[in-house]
């Protein structure tokens, strides 16, 4: 089986969120994309570009976009080459490191 192409998979990823916290709305398909054809996000894309290349080699294990305290976020884990799960904020507006710290 063929693996899908990068861009693919990371649009694949911005159409797909799930729940994580109380007190963070999950936006769901519909809403992330509007968003981002009304340019109030980046490209998903984009910013996993920037989170991946923190840690070279690293695999992206999961990626969600959330409301929080009005501001909208990429929540991205990623496994890196040493076999540490990271766990990385994004400011969905912006691309600015919000945290970016061991998972548990």
């Amino acid at each position: 089986m063929k693996a899908l192409p990068r861009k693919a998979r990371y649009l694949a990823l911005a159409l797909m969120t799930v729940c994580s916290l109380a007190v963070a709305r999950d936006l769901d398909q519909d809403e992330a994309l509007e968003l981002r054809q009304k340019g109030v996000i980046l490209p998903l894309e984009q910013l996993l570009d920037s989170a991946l290349g923190r840690y070279p080699g690293a695999r992206l294990l999961e990626a969600e976009l959330e409301e929080k305290h009005g501001r909208y976020e990429y929540e991205v884990e990623l496994l890196t080459p040493a076999g540490v799960v990271r766990e990385i904020k994004l400011d969905a507006r912006s691309g600015v490191l919000l945290k970016d710290e061991e998972d548990d």
